[in-house]
């Protein structure tokens, strides 16, 4: 069975997302002669009107009207219909995207995921659907900022991104259609280039997100933090995980993350303990890491510690 390439568009009602398919539909990089099938999961004020794109013609537009319509079997039904070679589908900012997951046809696979936003709705959003907003930004490789202007404030847009998805690309649209890329450097809450990187409790999320996304920048850093330590016959002989309980963007989505870290005495280590934990980082591919490069610490010194005063730490 053929792979389908689907191009997925998020985010919330008026964000965009069909402006954005039709701009994408009209240019002729796009128009290769593939038939394209573009599902809209929600009803905005944009509309495609197949006649206006050079290849109209291979162009199939199909409409969901509820949630309950929104099937593995109505999906596949759609593909046959059209004969359509590839997908662009705008998801419903108000659907969360594990429903998707449990429809979409097997043979389909994500592409490139993309999520379009009103930058004067977008911060009303954040505060009253977090997890909507989490659910949406946590994937995308894109967030594309419409309607900007001067006058909002792109700190704060930028910090909400980068809270979420230190990977994504962040763009800003203004209303007369300039576009401008997203500039701003993050400072870290810790001096990478002290001899010993110092880490406070509260810090821990950012030195995972940043050590995991970045591992090169700590290769042969040494770097001290507090752990909550967690061992297991599964690992490898004399390693442990040094992490913390972490909440991504509700209470339902506490997890723990750590590092793998090595160490010699291991096994003197309680379970489940609190460590001050010194270690040299190396970046290394291991298949820890998914046959990727990430960050492997090798540990020099652990004392107990007392717990910190906040237990989970925060990656917003």
């Amino acid at each position: 069975m053929a792979t389908v390439p689907v191009y997925l568009f998020l985010g919330f009602l008026d964000g965009g997302k069909t402006k954005f398919i039709h701009d994408t539909l009209c240019d002729k990089r796009f128009q290769d002669g593939d038939k394209t099938l573009v599902i809209l999961c929600e009803e905005g004020e944009e509309e495609l009107d197949t006649s206006k794109y050079a290849g109209g013609k291979n162009v199939t537009v199909v409409t969901v009207e509820s949630k309950e319509e929104f099937t593995m079997s109505f999906l596949e039904t759609s593909l046959k219909k059209s004969r359509a070679e590839r997908v662009m589908l705008e998801y419903n900012g108000m659907w969360l995207l594990n429903d998707l997951a449990e429809v979409m046809p097997k043979n389909w696979q994500i592409y490139q995921i993309m999520m379009m936003a009103d930058a004067q709705t977008f911060d009303m959003y954040n505060n009253n659907m977090r997890q909507l907003v989490y659910d949406k930004i946590s994937v995308t490789e894109l967030v594309a900022f419409n309607r900007y202007s001067s006058d909002i404030d792109k700190i704060k847009l930028h910090t909400i991104v980068r809270a979420i998805n230190r990977r994504a690309a962040i763009l800003y649209e203004y209303k007369d259609g300039t576009v401008e890329n997203d500039d701003i450097v993050d400072p870290l809450p810790f001096d990478i280039n002290a001899p010993v990187i110092e880490v406070k409790d509260e810090d821990f999320g950012l030195l995972y997100l940043d050590a995991m996304d970045k591992p090169q920048n700590y290769d042969g850093k040494t770097i001290r933090f507090k752990a909550l330590v967690a061992r297991s016959n599964k690992m490898p002989k004399n390693s442990f995980v040094g992490g913390r309980f972490a909440m991504t963007c509700c209470v339902e989505d506490i997890r723990y993350v750590g590092f793998m870290c090595q160490w010699d005495h291991s096994s003197t280590l309680a379970n489940k303990g609190w460590y001050t934990v010194t270690a040299k980082v190396k970046a290394e591919r291991s298949r820890m890491f998914n046959n990727e490069v990430g960050p492997m610490f090798y540990v020099t010194e652990v004392t107990s510690a007392e717990k910190p005063a906040e237990e989970t730490v925060y990656f917003s």
